[in-house]
């Protein structure tokens, strides 16, 4: 760890003394705990200040991309579907939950997948995504292993939740936990916030940086030793999430292609959802409110939408390409966000209006650097149900009505 003068020029030198400030107010245990903190700082965010992201687009040659639509996935069903299984059976798919989140917009203090979403009995957020697991690995005749991602704020509460509930089914070695970088938090004037005088202000820092992640946790060589190919990460929020979907695999397998995306067709043009394209000879992901009117209204050769297809955080990587651009920077973007922090009168608070920034990287970055995708098309009623708020649209209300259509008791 390094010593207090060692910080101290560090920090001179960044100018980010301001960390410092309460040392000689702190135990020896204190001292100590922010020395690591400080060790510890990612240091990235000093470039995403002075370089940010430039969102207006106007460098992107963006067109449609095309994709696999319902009717020719049913066509070639069968074909998929042995493709797939023979992947999943062999060991080269392993999935990835990102559940790095927090259920505080649902008004729970604990992680997001932790939620109860049941109405005459328990029915958790992970405990759904799990049943519909349990489908393939059925199906297939093996257990895909799962890694999940935690954050700071939820690791241990995770953790603590799987093991209670026997891994839903998964033997303990087939569950690995990782914990999602965190990133510090900075006032307006770019200095890192403290949260309490022990301790820098620091977030997760965004979806984007999942497999780096797993990585710097030694993940990487548990995947080779399994024979892992294929990553299939998906997000702890839509309950409806088709994980391993064999027919899926074997699409994207036959397409040849580096990663494949499950997406729905939008309803209509002004949707707000992220939307797969091309931006010259490599595929992106454009977000609604850069499409132009002219783009969200332009419709195909058929009559539909030309930019049609929605992400849903469903994603198929291959391993050795995500390996090979591991060393690639992808854009960190700047959000203005209310960062409980200590206060001049020393007492920690979350204010009212935003009072800071937060730095995160986006999986929807990934695409590009992966150099092929495959647009899948999926029944949104089927395989969408989002969680994010606690009623109305996208809500755990919204969900509950979507699960019961597809069947599942509440």
């Amino acid at each position: 760890m390094i010593t207090f003068d060692q910080a101290k020029k560090l920090l001179g030198g960044k100018g980010q003394a301001q960390l410092l400030r309460y040392y000689n107010e702190l135990d020896e245990a204190g001292k100590n705990k922010l020395l690591s903190a400080i060790e510890n700082i990612s240091w990235d965010f000093e470039d995403a200040l002075k370089n940010p992201v430039d969102m207006s687009g106007k460098d992107r040659d963006i067109r449609p991309i095309s994709g696999l639509r319902l009717g020719e996935i049913a066509k070639n069903k069968e074909k998929y579907e042995t493709l797939g299984v023979e992947a999943i059976k062999a060991g080269k798919v392993a999935a990835v939950l990102l559940a790095g989140g927090m259920g505080t917009r649902l008004g729970v203090d604990g992680p997001k997948g932790a939620y109860d979403i049941g109405v005459t009995k328990p029915l958790y957020i992970f405990e759904q995504q799990m049943k519909n697991l349990a489908e393939v690995n059925e199906k297939c005749g093996v257990r895909v292993p799962l890694y999940i991602m935690t954050s700071d704020k939820n690791h241990e509460q995770t953790t603590s939740f799987w093991k209670a509930h026997a891994y839903f089914g998964y033997e303990e070695k087939d569950v690995k936990f990782f914990k999602q970088d965190m990133a510090p938090a900075v006032d307006y004037s770019g200095k890192i916030l403290l949260e309490t005088k022990d301790t820098p202000a620091l977030s997760p820092n965004g979806n984007g940086g999942w497999f780096g992640s797993l990585c710097r946790a030694g993940l990487c060589e548990d995947l080779h030793a399994r024979g892992v190919e294929w990553l299939n990460i998906y997000a702890v929020d839509n309950v409806l999430q088709r994980i391993a979907d064999p027919i899926f695999v074997g699409a994207t397998i036959a397409a040849g292609v580096n990663c494949g995306a499950k997406v729905i067709c939008k309803t209509n043009p002004s949707e707000k959802v992220g939307v797969l394209c091309m931006d010259g000879d490599k595929p992106d992901i454009i977000e609604y409110y850069e499409l132009t009117d002219e783009m969200a209204n332009q419709k195909d050769e058929n009559g539909d939408l030309a930019y049609c297809y929605g992400v849903i955080m469903n994603y198929l990587f291959r391993l050795s390409k995500l390996e090979e651009i591991a060393e690639q920077k992808i854009p960190v973007h700047i959000v203005e966000k209310k960062i409980e922090c200590l206060c001049e009168d020393g007492v920690t608070r979350k204010p009212e209006k935003e009072n800071g920034k937060k730095f995160e990287t986006l999986v929807v970055d990934l695409i590009k650097p992966m150099g092929s995708v495959l647009p899948f098309e999926v029944v949104r009623e089927k395989e969408f149900a989002p969680i994010k708020n606690k009623t109305g649209v996208d809500s755990v209300e919204s969900a509950r009505e979507l699960l019961k259509l597809n069947g599942v008791e509440l």
